[in-house]
C-alpha cells in the first residue's frame, strides 16, 4: 500500500520533471530566439516558462494560504491580457528563470508542509469547485505543467529542429536526419492521400 509521504513524491517527482523539461527548451538558443512568437497566438518559450511561473506561485502558494512573496504584475486582476505568455525587453532570461526556481522553492515548501488532504480554495474557479486539496492541485499543476512541456517541445522544433522530452532521455527514436526527413515525406503522402479520398 501507499503511503501518503510515498504518493506525495511520486506527485512531486512528475511536477519535477515538467518544470525541468521546460527549462531545457531554452538552452543552446539566444534572447531572440527564446522570446520568439512561432504560433498565431505568439506562443514562445521564455513566455511559457513565465507563464508556468506564475500559475505555480497561484496554486501552490495562494490556494494555500501562502503567496508566493514576490510580486508577480503580469497575474495580477488588472494585467494587460497575455501579459503572462511573454517577457518584455526589460525581462531577462535570467530573471524569469530565477523566479520560476524560486517558484519551485516555495512550492515545494507548501508541498512539504502540508499534507495531501490538506483543503485549500481556488477563488478563480467556479464557486462549487474552489474548494481543493493539495492532492488534487498537484496533479492539476502536473498537467499544467507538462502541457506546456508539450507546447515548448514543438516551438524549440520549429526554433531549430531540437526535439525531445529532457536531456539524456529524448524518447524520440535514435535516427538521422535522413531518417526524420523520410518520415517526414511519408507522413505528408499520407494525408494528401487521405485528403482525397
Amino acid at each position: 500500500m501507499t503511503t501518503d509521504a510515498q504518493a506525495k513524491a511520486h506527485l512531486h517527482r512528475y511536477l519535477q520533471s515538467a518544470r525541468e523539461a521546460l527549462l531545457w527548451k531554452l538552452e543552446g538558443l539566444s534572447e531572440y530566439e527564446v522570446r520568439r512568437p512561432l504560433t498565431p497566438t505568439g506562443t514562445n518559450l521564455l513566455g511559457l516558462v513565465k507563464h508556468v511561473a506564475g500559475t505555480e506561485a497561484g496554486y501552490l502558494g495562494d490556494v494555500f494560504g501562502r503567496p508566493f512573496p514576490e510580486p508577480l504584475p503580469w497575474m495580477a486582476e488588472d494585467a494587460e491580457a497575455n501579459a503572462d505568455m511573454w517577457a518584455g525587453p526589460d525581462e531577462s532570461r535570467e530573471d524569469i528563470v530565477g523566479l520560476y526556481h524560486r517558484v519551485w522553492e516555495h512550492s515545494d515548501a507548501t508541498v512539504e508542509a502540508l499534507e495531501l488532504g490538506a483543503t485549500g480554495e481556488v477563488p478563480w474557479w467556479h464557486p462549487d469547485r474552489r474548494q481543493v486539496t493539495l492532492e488534487q492541485i498537484l496533479i492539476h499543476m502536473i498537467a499544467e505543467a507538462h502541457r506546456h512541456a508539450g507546447h515548448a517541445d514543438i516551438v524549440r522544433e520549429l526554433v531549430d529542429g531540437a526535439a525531445g522530452m529532457k536531456q539524456g532521455n529524448e524518447n524520440l527514436p535514435s535516427t538521422d536526419t535522413e531518417w526524420w526527413k523520410a518520415h517526414y515525406e511519408r507522413l505528408e503522402a499520407a494525408a494528401k492521400e487521405a485528403g482525397q479520398g
